[in-house]
């Protein structure tokens, strides 16, 4: 069978079609999906003798929840801290509330499921090697850790 001159370059124009349409895709970055999930790192403060959280911490907790957004969060540290001033069974107390209304608030800004490490760390370092007061200890530190979706 012979094909007519026409035809031939009407199947080579097709061919050369399929072979650029197949190679559309190659080398363009925008078509590769990558994901980056790097982990969450905050400092929540509070009022002196306060477990409240007030709406500038309200708005940390939202925007670290909304950054985790679209990844997997595997765990979740929080970490309650208290001012050395009063008793050391008070500051622990208090820095486990603040640890637990940062949890609460987590878990109602809608923060994947993921496993909570809730610790209260109390007054523990709250003064200097020179008997000063650490400043800035009335906190928690949140770490969400976070890896790309599967």
């Amino acid at each position: 069978m012979v094909i007519q001159p026409p035809l031939r370059l009407a199947l080579a124009g097709g061919l050369v079609a399929l072979g650029l349409v197949g190679c559309q895709g190659l080398g363009r970055p925008d078509l590769i999906a990558t994901t980056e999930c790097p982990d969450i790192d905050a400092e929540i403060y509070f009022e002196p003798d306060s477990d409240q959280l007030g709406p500038e911490a309200r708005a940390l907790v939202s925007q670290a929840a909304q950054q985790a957004e679209g990844c997997r969060v595997t765990a979740v540290e929080v970490r309650g801290l208290a001012d050395a001033p009063g008793a050391s069974e008070a500051n622990l107390a208090l820095s486990r509330r603040r640890a637990e209304a940062v949890k609460a608030a987590l878990s109602a800004a809608r923060l994947p499921a993921a496993q909570f490490h809730v610790q209260a760390l109390g007054d523990a370092d709250a003064l200097t090697a020179d008997g000063l007061a650490n400043p800035m200890r009335r906190r928690v530190e949140l770490t969400l850790r976070l890896a790309p979706p599967r």
